[in-house]
C-alpha cells in the first residue's frame, strides 16, 4: 500500500531586536523537518511583519507552517487566532514544537478553540477594567484620555500619529491577503475606478478609491508589493475601458457565460457603449472577440 505523501513543513523564525540571533530557532526548525524557513527581525509587540504576511500569502494548500514556540508567531491570543484563521482559508495547517497546538489534530483543534475562549474572556475582562477605570478618573474630577492631546502638545500629537501609521500598516499587512490580488490583477491596466469596483464586488467589502490607492502606495513604500501598480493607467476611450474591463473579468472567471458578465457589469453599474444601464449578452461578446483579436484574453 502506497503511503500519502508527507505534508510540506514550513518553518517561521523571529527575533526581536538585531543582537539577537536565530540560530536556536533554525536548528530546532530544521531538525524538526522544514527545509524552507522564513526569518524575520521584528517586535513582538507589533503586527506589522512583512516577512510573515508573505509567508502566509505564499502557502499552499496541505502545507504546514512551524514555529518553536507560540511567541514568536505572534503578539497576543487575537494574533494568532488570526493568522491560524489566514492558514486555514488556505487550506495550510500550524503547529507550535513546544506548545500543544497542531492545527492538523482533533487534540491541537482542542486547544486552539481554548485559547480562543481564553481571548473572549480576555477581551471582556480589558473591556471591564477600561470602563472601571474611566469612571474612578471621572469621580476624582479628572478628564479621561491623553493630557497632551487635550493640549495640543506637538510631541504628543507626533506620538499619537507614529502609533496611528504603525497601526494602519498592521492592518494592512494582517488584511492584504483577501485584496491584494485583485489589485495585482487589475493594475495598472485599469484605473483606480475599476479596481475598487471589481473588489468590493469580488470581496463584499466597501473600498473608496483614495483609500485603495492610498493603502497600495502605503504596501509599496514598505517593499511589500510591486512599484508598477501605482503606475498611471493608459489613457482609453470609453470603449477600450469597457474592453478591457470585461478582459478582466472573463480571465478571472473562464467559466463565465456572456449573460454572467452582463449581470457582473450591470452589478458595477457600467454603462454599454451606447449608453444604455441594460447589458445584452451580445454586446459582451462583441468586446470580448475584439479583445480576442489583440491577443487579451487568456486561453
Amino acid at each position: 500500500m502506497k503511503l500519502p505523501p508527507k505534508p510540506r513543513l514550513i518553518g517561521y523564525a523571529r527575533v526581536s531586536t538585531d543582537e539577537q540571533t536565530n540560530e536556536a530557532q533554525l536548528i530546532e526548525l530544521k531538525a524538526a523537518g522544514c527545509h524552507t524557513i522564513f526569518e524575520e527581525q521584528g517586535s513582538g509587540a507589533s503586527r506589522a511583519r512583512p516577512v510573515l504576511a508573505r509567508l502566509v500569502r505564499e502557502i499552499n494548500a496541505g502545507e504546514v507552517l512551524i514555529v518553536v514556540r507560540l511567541d514568536r508567531l505572534a503578539r497576543s491570543v487575537s494574533h494568532l487566532l488570526h493568522v491560524i484563521e489566514q492558514l486555514e482559508d488556505k487550506g495550510a495547517h500550524f503547529r507550535s514544537l513546544h506548545d500543544p497546538i497542531d492545527t492538523s489534530t482533533p487534540q491541537g483543534m482542542f486547544s486552539l478553540q481554548v485559547l480562543g475562549a481564553v481571548a473572549q474572556l480576555e477581551r471582556a475582562l480589558i473591556s471591564e477594567r477600561t470602563k472601571a477605570g474611566i469612571n474612578a478618573a471621572k469621580a476624582r474630577g479628572k478628564l479621561p484620555g491623553n493630557p497632551g492631546l487635550r493640549e495640543r502638545r506637538p510631541e504628543a500629537i507626533a506620538k499619537a500619529s507614529r502609533a496611528r501609521q504603525r497601526g494602519h500598516l498592521a492592518d494592512l499587512t494582517a488584511t492584504m491577503p483577501s485584496w491584494l490580488p485583485v489589485v495585482q490583477r487589475m493594475r495598472p491596466d485599469h484605473p483606480w475606478e475599476d479596481v475598487a469596483r471589481s473588489l468590493n464586488r469580488e470581496s463584499g467589502q466597501k473600498w473608496s478609491v483614495d483609500r485603495l490607492r492610498h493603502s497600495v502606495k502605503r504596501l509599496v513604500s514598505e517593499g511589500l508589493a510591486d512599484p508598477g501598480l501605482i503606475r498611471p493607467s493608459p489613457r482609453r476611450t470609453p470603449q477600450d475601458r469597457l474592453m478591457m474591463l470585461i478582459t478582466g473579468i472573463a480571465n478571472a472567471n473562464p467559466d463565465l457565460a456572456m449573460r454572467d458578465i452582463a449581470s457582473q457589469l450591470e452589478a458595477m453599474h457600467e454603462r454599454t457603449p451606447r449608453g444604455s444601464s441594460t447589458w445584452a449578452a451580445s454586446s459582451v461578446k462583441n468586446l470580448l472577440d475584439r479583445a480576442k483579436k489583440l491577443g487579451l484574453v487568456l486561453p
